[in-house]
C-alpha cells in the first residue's frame, strides 16, 4: 500500500470521526440551551461550526489526492 492509498484511510477516518464529534457538539449545545445555559450553548454551536469546516477540510483534501 502507498501513501496515496494510506492517506485515503487515514482521512476518510478522520471524516468520520469529525463527523461524530459535529454531531455530539450540536446535541450538546442544545442540552445547554434547554437548560438555560444560552451562552455556553452559542460557543458549542460554535465549536460545531468549525468542526464542519474542518470536516470541510478534510474532504477537499481527500478529493485532491485524485488530481494530478
Amino acid at each position: 500500500m502507498d501513501v496515496i492509498e494510506k492517506a485515503r484511510i487515514r482521512i476518510t477516518n478522520w471524516i468520520d470521526h469529525s463527523e461524530l464529534h459535529q454531531k455530539e457538539y450540536e446535541l450538546f449545545g442544545d442540552q445547554m440551551e434547554k437548560a438555560g445555559k444560552k451562552e455556553s450553548s452559542i460557543h458549542i454551536m460554535e465549536m460545531a461550526a468549525l468542526s464542519a469546516r474542518g470536516t470541510e477540510c478534510l474532504r477537499l483534501a481527500l478529493k485532491s489526492l485524485d488530481k494530478k
